[in-house]
This record gives structure tokens, sequence and C-alpha cells, in this order.
């Protein structure tokens, strides 16, 4: 196996600064992981842009489907504006028609906002009617890479598909696994799959240093831990590399 790239899917420039010093080659930043990904901050970007390592970002200016309104699209297309001239390497979106399709008018709009911008089509892919018709069609469109689950809950339950998904895309455009990969896995899952590249988190929880603490109020949902956080490490980023074999 020649060289695989790992992209570590991450919320913060601390997140990116770890990420850069465990070894990995590029990042998605996000904020809202619980909600799947939304799209970051402007301060965030700009935060992340000043580390030396290949930038992509989340377009998705909410959770839910991805099917988006004229003014949704309007507000993607102005935060990859946003993302090109802080400088950022490549943009992640994806939004689909009702029916499961690829809504092209709306890629291409992006895709040409997005400029010399690399533009990765997010697991929206997981969810549409035909796989095979929507990588072609996002091929025709100009997208560079298909982030993707197999279509399945994890990438181990989706590797099938995704074999065949990277034989059908050959070398016009990258087949990204991503979900459910883990350091113990991760080889079984290159070697099943062929993919080149893999997409995956690299957290360990972290602990707050509030000691006052008031368990009566919560700032998101309630129930979920709000004095407890995941955060990338170097050494997580470092166990996936690890396990990596190169020949």
């Amino acid at each position: 196996m020649s060289k695989v790239k790992f992209e570590v899917c991450l919320q913060s420039a601390d997140d990116v600064h770890a990420a850069h010093a465990g070894g990995a080659d590029r990042v998605e930043l996000c904020s809202a992981l619980v909600e799947g990904g939304l799209t970051p901050s402007l301060g965030s970007i700009a935060a992340s842009r000043e580390i030396p390592i290949e930038l992509r970002v989340m377009i998705r200016p909410r959770g839910g489907d991805f099917v988006y309104t004229s003014r949704e699209l309007v507000a993607m297309e102005r935060d990859i504006e946003v993302c090109r001239d802080l400088g950022a390497d490549g943009v992640v979106f994806g939004m689909l028609t009702p029916d499961g399709g690829v809504a092209e008018a709306q890629v291409q709009r992006l895709v040409r906002a997005a400029g010399p911008l690399s533009v990765t089509f997010h697991r929206a892919f997981d969810v549409c009617r035909d796989p095979f018709a929507a990588l072609d069609r996002l091929r025709d469109l100009g997208v560079t890479t298909v982030l993707t689950s197999g279509q399945r809950a994890t990438v181990p339950e989706g590797a099938a598909l995704i074999a065949r998904l990277v034989e059908h895309a050959g070398a016009d455009i990258t087949i990204l696994p991503g979900c459910g990969i883990t350091p113990e896995n991760v080889q079984e899952v290159l070697t099943v799959t062929g993919a080149t590249e893999f997409h995956a988190t690299a957290f360990e929880l972290h602990q707050s240093s509030m000691v006052h603490r008031n368990p009566e109020v919560y700032m998101g949902v309630p129930g979920l831990p709000e004095y407890e956080r995941e955060v990338v490490t170097a050494d997580q980023v470092r166990r996936y590399l690890n396990q990596i074999k190169v020949s």
C-alpha cells in the first residue's frame, strides 16, 4: 500500500494544532459534530488557517436533511466565499433533491463559488437513492471527493459498497471512507475497500477545569454532559498512523 492520507474531522483550532502535531495529512473543520457537523465560525477558520496543514471546511447551515431553501443556499455560497478569502484549501457540502437524487443545480452553483478550492460531497451521499448514478453526476459537476460510509451506519458495515465505489470512481474522483473507523479497524478498512484516504475523529475525553458547577442549568440538550468534551490529541492521531502498513 502506498502512502495513505489521514483526514481528521474536528471542531476547533486547538484540534487542528493537535492533528498537525500528530502527523495528520488534512483536517475537516466543523462545529457541532453532535449535529453531524455544521459550518464553523469565521474566527475558527481564520485561527485554523494559521496552522500549516491542508484545511477543508464544512459548509452546512443547519442539522437535519439535505434539501435546502434558496436562502440557505445563499448563506452557503457566502460561507464558501469567506473560506476562499481566509485561505482554506477546500470546502465540504452536500445537497439532495426530495426524491434522493443529487441537487445538481445547487451543487453546480456551490462548485462555481468554490473556484480553485477542492470540493468534497459529504455523507448526504449515504442517503441518496442511487450511489453509482450520484457518483457519476458529482464527478461531472466538478466534485473532487466523496465522503461515505457506504450507505450504512459505519464504514465497516458499508465496506463492500465502498470497495465497488472505489473501483467505479477510478482516478477521476476520490472515495473517502468515514464514520466508525478506529485505530483497531483502519488497516482492515483500507485493505477491504482499496481506499487511499480515510476520515476519522481522533478524540480523547477532556474534563472541564470548572470547579463551581450548577447542575440545574443546561446550555444545550438536557442530559448531555456539559463539563466534559471530546478533543483531538496528537497521540490519538499517531495511534491511527501507527496501524497503517506501507509497502
